[in-house]
Protein backbone atom coordinates (compact mmCIF):
# COMPACT_ATOMS: atom_id res chain seq x y z
CA UNK A 1 0.00 0.00 0.00
CA UNK A 2 2.91 2.37 0.74
CA UNK A 3 4.14 2.02 -2.86
CA UNK A 4 0.66 2.78 -4.17
CA UNK A 5 0.48 5.93 -2.03
CA UNK A 6 3.91 7.05 -3.29
CA UNK A 7 2.73 6.54 -6.86
CA UNK A 8 -0.42 8.58 -6.17
CA UNK A 9 1.59 11.43 -4.62
CA UNK A 10 3.91 11.39 -7.65
CA UNK A 11 0.82 11.49 -9.88
CA UNK A 12 -0.41 14.65 -8.18
CA UNK A 13 3.03 16.26 -8.22
CA UNK A 14 3.41 15.56 -11.94
CA UNK A 15 -0.13 16.10 -13.26
CA UNK A 16 -1.40 18.62 -10.72
CA UNK A 17 -5.14 18.97 -10.33
CA UNK A 18 -5.90 16.24 -12.82
CA UNK A 19 -3.78 13.82 -10.80
CA UNK A 20 -5.54 14.86 -7.59
CA UNK A 21 -8.94 14.33 -9.20
CA UNK A 22 -8.01 10.86 -10.48
CA UNK A 23 -6.54 9.85 -7.10
CA UNK A 24 -9.69 10.76 -5.19
CA UNK A 25 -12.00 9.18 -7.76
CA UNK A 26 -10.09 5.91 -7.29
CA UNK A 27 -10.13 6.25 -3.51
CA UNK A 28 -13.91 6.57 -3.43
CA UNK A 29 -14.81 3.22 -4.91
CA UNK A 30 -12.46 1.01 -2.97
CA UNK A 31 -8.87 1.56 -4.16
CA UNK A 32 -6.79 1.83 -0.94
CA UNK A 33 -4.87 5.02 -1.68
CA UNK A 34 -5.12 6.64 1.76
CA UNK A 35 -7.17 9.74 1.02
CA UNK A 36 -6.05 11.46 4.22
CA UNK A 37 -2.43 11.32 3.01
CA UNK A 38 -3.32 12.45 -0.51
CA UNK A 39 -5.28 15.47 0.71
CA UNK A 40 -2.62 16.55 3.19
CA UNK A 41 0.06 16.27 0.50
CA UNK A 42 -2.11 18.31 -1.90
CA UNK A 43 -2.31 21.06 0.72
CA UNK A 44 1.46 21.00 1.15
CA UNK A 45 1.92 21.21 -2.63
CA UNK A 46 -0.08 24.44 -2.58
CA UNK A 47 2.23 25.82 0.11
CA UNK A 48 5.31 24.94 -1.96
CA UNK A 49 3.86 26.36 -5.18
CA UNK A 50 3.35 23.07 -7.01
CA UNK A 51 -0.42 23.70 -6.99
CA UNK A 52 -1.62 27.24 -7.57
CA UNK A 53 -4.70 27.71 -5.41
CA UNK A 54 -5.80 26.41 -2.02
CA UNK A 55 -9.52 26.76 -2.75
CA UNK A 56 -9.21 25.26 -6.22
CA UNK A 57 -7.44 22.30 -4.62
CA UNK A 58 -10.38 21.81 -2.23
CA UNK A 59 -12.86 22.16 -5.10
CA UNK A 60 -11.03 19.57 -7.23
CA UNK A 61 -10.84 17.24 -4.22
CA UNK A 62 -14.60 17.56 -3.74
CA UNK A 63 -15.18 16.86 -7.43
CA UNK A 64 -13.02 13.73 -7.14
CA UNK A 65 -14.93 12.55 -4.07
CA UNK A 66 -18.29 13.04 -5.78
CA UNK A 67 -17.04 11.48 -9.02
CA UNK A 68 -15.69 8.42 -7.23
CA UNK A 69 -18.85 8.18 -5.16
CA UNK A 70 -20.88 8.20 -8.37
CA UNK A 71 -18.85 5.29 -9.74
CA UNK A 72 -19.26 3.37 -6.48
CA UNK A 73 -22.99 4.04 -6.42
CA UNK A 74 -23.33 2.82 -10.02
CA UNK A 75 -21.32 -0.34 -9.21
CA UNK A 76 -23.70 -1.13 -6.37
CA UNK A 77 -26.86 -0.13 -8.23
CA UNK A 78 -26.18 -2.11 -11.39
CA UNK A 79 -23.86 -4.84 -10.09
CA UNK A 80 -25.64 -5.59 -6.82
CA UNK A 81 -24.47 -7.98 -4.13
CA UNK A 82 -22.93 -10.46 -6.64
CA UNK A 83 -20.28 -7.95 -7.70
CA UNK A 84 -19.20 -7.45 -4.09
CA UNK A 85 -19.06 -11.19 -3.49
CA UNK A 86 -17.05 -11.74 -6.66
CA UNK A 87 -14.59 -8.81 -6.59
CA UNK A 88 -14.83 -7.37 -3.07
CA UNK A 89 -12.01 -9.53 -1.73
CA UNK A 90 -9.52 -7.59 -3.85
CA UNK A 91 -10.18 -4.47 -1.77
CA UNK A 92 -10.94 -6.35 1.46
CA UNK A 93 -14.66 -5.58 1.13
CA UNK A 94 -16.14 -8.88 2.23
CA UNK A 95 -19.76 -9.99 2.34
CA UNK A 96 -19.64 -9.71 6.14
CA UNK A 97 -18.60 -6.06 5.92
CA UNK A 98 -21.37 -5.43 3.42
CA UNK A 99 -23.92 -6.90 5.85
CA UNK A 100 -22.63 -4.71 8.70
CA UNK A 101 -22.81 -1.61 6.51
CA UNK A 102 -26.34 -2.51 5.46
CA UNK A 103 -27.35 -2.70 9.11
CA UNK A 104 -25.69 0.65 9.74
CA UNK A 105 -27.67 2.21 6.89
CA UNK A 106 -30.90 0.70 8.19
CA UNK A 107 -30.33 2.32 11.59
CA UNK A 108 -29.20 5.76 10.46
CA UNK A 109 -30.86 6.12 7.08
CA UNK A 110 -29.28 8.39 4.49
CA UNK A 111 -27.40 10.28 7.25
CA UNK A 112 -25.14 7.22 7.44
CA UNK A 113 -23.45 8.41 4.23
CA UNK A 114 -22.34 11.61 6.03
CA UNK A 115 -20.94 9.62 8.96
CA UNK A 116 -19.14 7.23 6.61
CA UNK A 117 -17.07 10.10 5.21
CA UNK A 118 -15.12 10.04 8.50
CA UNK A 119 -14.68 6.29 8.97
CA UNK A 120 -11.48 4.52 7.89
CA UNK A 121 -11.90 2.13 4.94
CA UNK A 122 -15.68 2.55 5.05
CA UNK A 123 -15.46 6.00 3.44
CA UNK A 124 -13.97 4.41 0.33
CA UNK A 125 -16.66 1.78 -0.17
CA UNK A 126 -19.83 3.26 1.36
CA UNK A 127 -21.19 4.33 -2.02
CA UNK A 128 -21.41 0.70 -3.17
CA UNK A 129 -23.94 -0.48 -0.55
CA UNK A 130 -25.79 2.83 -1.01
CA UNK A 131 -26.23 1.88 -4.66
CA UNK A 132 -27.26 -1.67 -3.75
CA UNK A 133 -29.92 -0.21 -1.45
CA UNK A 134 -30.99 2.18 -4.25
CA UNK A 135 -30.66 5.11 -1.86
CA UNK A 136 -32.26 8.35 -3.00
CA UNK A 137 -29.64 9.87 -5.29
CA UNK A 138 -30.26 13.48 -4.22
CA UNK A 139 -29.75 12.64 -0.54
CA UNK A 140 -26.75 10.48 -1.37
CA UNK A 141 -25.05 13.42 -3.08
CA UNK A 142 -26.09 15.87 -0.35
CA UNK A 143 -24.55 13.85 2.49
CA UNK A 144 -21.50 12.89 0.43
CA UNK A 145 -20.90 16.55 -0.40
CA UNK A 146 -21.29 17.80 3.17
CA UNK A 147 -19.10 15.09 4.69
CA UNK A 148 -16.45 15.41 1.99
CA UNK A 149 -16.43 19.19 2.32
CA UNK A 150 -15.44 18.90 5.98
CA UNK A 151 -13.01 16.04 5.40
CA UNK A 152 -11.24 17.57 2.39
CA UNK A 153 -11.11 21.12 3.72
CA UNK A 154 -9.62 20.10 7.06
CA UNK A 155 -6.90 17.89 5.56
CA UNK A 156 -5.95 20.27 2.74
CA UNK A 157 -5.66 23.17 5.21
CA UNK A 158 -3.69 20.92 7.57
CA UNK A 159 -1.19 20.02 4.85
CA UNK A 160 -0.99 23.63 3.70
CA UNK A 161 -0.24 24.86 7.23
CA UNK A 162 2.63 22.38 7.57
CA UNK A 163 4.01 23.09 4.10
CA UNK A 164 7.58 21.83 3.74
CA UNK A 165 7.41 20.22 7.19
CA UNK A 166 4.69 17.80 6.10
CA UNK A 167 7.26 15.11 5.34
CA UNK A 168 8.16 14.99 9.03
CA UNK A 169 4.52 14.52 10.01
CA UNK A 170 3.34 12.09 7.31
CA UNK A 171 4.55 8.94 9.14
CA UNK A 172 2.61 10.09 12.23
CA UNK A 173 -0.45 10.90 10.13
CA UNK A 174 -0.22 7.51 8.47
CA UNK A 175 -0.12 5.73 11.83
CA UNK A 176 -2.62 7.89 13.70
CA UNK A 177 -4.81 9.09 10.85
CA UNK A 178 -7.36 6.36 11.43
CA UNK A 179 -7.51 7.21 15.12
CA UNK A 180 -8.08 10.88 14.28
CA UNK A 181 -10.86 9.97 11.87
CA UNK A 182 -12.40 7.66 14.44
CA UNK A 183 -12.47 10.50 16.99
CA UNK A 184 -14.09 12.77 14.39
CA UNK A 185 -16.65 10.07 13.64
CA UNK A 186 -17.40 9.68 17.35
CA UNK A 187 -18.01 13.43 17.58
CA UNK A 188 -20.40 13.26 14.64
CA UNK A 189 -22.25 10.37 16.31
CA UNK A 190 -22.53 12.33 19.56
CA UNK A 191 -23.99 15.37 17.80
CA UNK A 192 -26.41 13.14 15.88
CA UNK A 193 -27.58 11.44 19.07
CA UNK A 194 -28.14 14.78 20.82
CA UNK A 195 -30.12 16.15 17.88
CA UNK A 196 -32.10 12.95 17.61
CA UNK A 197 -32.93 13.09 21.33
CA UNK A 198 -34.07 16.71 21.13
CA UNK A 199 -36.29 15.89 18.18
CA UNK A 200 -38.27 13.24 20.05
CA UNK A 201 -41.63 14.15 21.50
CA UNK A 202 -41.89 14.26 25.27
CA UNK A 203 -42.48 10.80 26.70
CA UNK A 204 -41.36 9.02 23.52
CA UNK A 205 -39.15 5.97 23.87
Amino acid sequence: MAHLQQAIVALIDHYGYFGLFVALVLGNFGVPIGSEIVLAVAGALVATGHLSSLWLTIAVALAGELGGGSVGYAIGRFGGVPIVERYGRYIHFTHERLVRLHGFFERWGTFAIFVCRFLPFVRGVSAIPAGIAEMNLGLFYLWTFLGSLIFCTFLVLFGNALGTHLGDVLPLLHRSGYAVLAVAAAAVFLVALVLRGRGRPAGAR
